[in-house]
């Protein structure tokens, strides 16, 4: 797996090992620096710090291995890829031809299967009906940001290349992940939020860090009216990996997703709730983004059935793993 050290890839390789595979990780460790895992000494996985940029590097691990989950991209909420809007394009664009060119050789010189892809519910930015089904990213209007316009292109690299060189694929598209284990990003801008200082990250690590640090009125990004699906990363990480072990889900592609809409601002509602009580709850609304798409509804009866796939953790669970280890890591000054 590229990216093993990542937000996602961090939940995929614990699940992974959890599942009896033997994991080989590829990370650079430029977005975190060296992250300490729960599964670092485990006997059926092997880290390898290096660059995905490499395809001479990527041969040598996937030709060896039966499958490999292409997850190494820079990444990040809202904030980051409108402060890095090129830097995303150009080095992610970079990690996926070099990803293609290894697996290509690597299928047809070694024992690999199948590759699957994580592409983004971003590629579906442009759209203005909902939901959100597998296909009609090719059906509406392409992304406006360089973040949704990049993680397109991965799905076209999957195509193209199974297409002229018969690799086999899978393209998974997870919905606004939520987990632990996501810190302060290296060469983080920090984002001015009313009285708080935030480096780049995603809207629930943001509210709950701006809750804990005793905000009051809480600033949410534009009205709060914007819907998103959140969900759970090990909920993910099993998705991706039954997707990549499906035969069913050969040369297919799919939404991982709760099906629970959510507003942001009922999201910063019950964050307050489960940190002040009874206080009451007062906002005020912050200016958006460029791109901050109101609405990301996706399909999810394809997952289920076809991968028998159903993200089955609440928003309320998510809140309780992630709010404890939010509160450690403000007192540890991690973030």
């Amino acid at each position: 797996m590229t990216g093993s050290a990542g937000f996602i890839g961090g939940y995929t390789v614990e699940r992974l090992l959890a599942e009896g595979y033997e994991v080989v990780g590829l990370d650079d460790h430029s977005k975190y620096g060296p992250v300490s895992r729960s599964y670092d000494q485990h006997p059926h996985y092997r880290l390898v710090v290096g660059d995905a940029r490499d395809p001479e590097l990527v041969y040598q691990l996937a030709r060896d291995c039966d499958h490999l989950i292409a997850g190494a991209a820079m990444i990040g909420g809202i904030s980051y890829f409108h402060t890095y809007a090129y830097d995303l394009l150009a080095t992610n664009e970079r990690i996926m031809a070099a990803t293609c060119d290894a697996a290509i050789r690597a299928h047809r010189e070694g024992r690999l299967q199948k590759v699957t892809y994580l592409s983004s519910s971003m590629v579906f930015e442009g759209t203005d009906r909902w939901p959100s089904y597998e296909g009609q990213e090719l059906e509406v209007a392409p992304p406006r940001s360089s973040y949704g316009f990049q993680k397109l292109a991965v799905e076209y690299f999957a195509r193209a290349a199974h297409q002229q060189y018969g690799l086999p694929y899978t393209i998974i598209r997870p919905f606004n992940c939520v987990g632990i284990g996501e810190g302060r990003a290296r060469g983080d801008v920090e984002i001015e939020s009313g009285n708080v200082k935030l480096a780049m990250s995603h809207v629930v690590p943001d509210l709950v860090q701006k809750v804990l640090k005793g905000q009051d009125p809480l600033h949410i990004l534009g009205d709060g009216s914007q819907i998103r699906h959140y969900t759970y990363g090990g909920d993910l990480a099993r998705g991706i990996v039954t997707a990549m072990a499906s035969p069913r889900a050969l040369n297919q592609d799919f939404n991982l997703s709760t099906a629970r809409s959510t507003t942001v601002l009922e999201l910063a509602q019950l964050i307050w709730a489960k940190v002040r009580g009874d206080e009451p709850f007062r906002y005020v609304s912050d200016p958006p983004f460029e791109h901050d798409v109101q609405r990301r509804v996706p399909a999810t009866e394809k997952a289920r059935e076809i991968l028998g796939f159903e993200a089955t953790t609440s928003l309320e669970e998510m809140l309780d793993e992630v709010i404890p280890w939010i509160r450690q890591a403000i007192a540890a000054g991690t973030i």
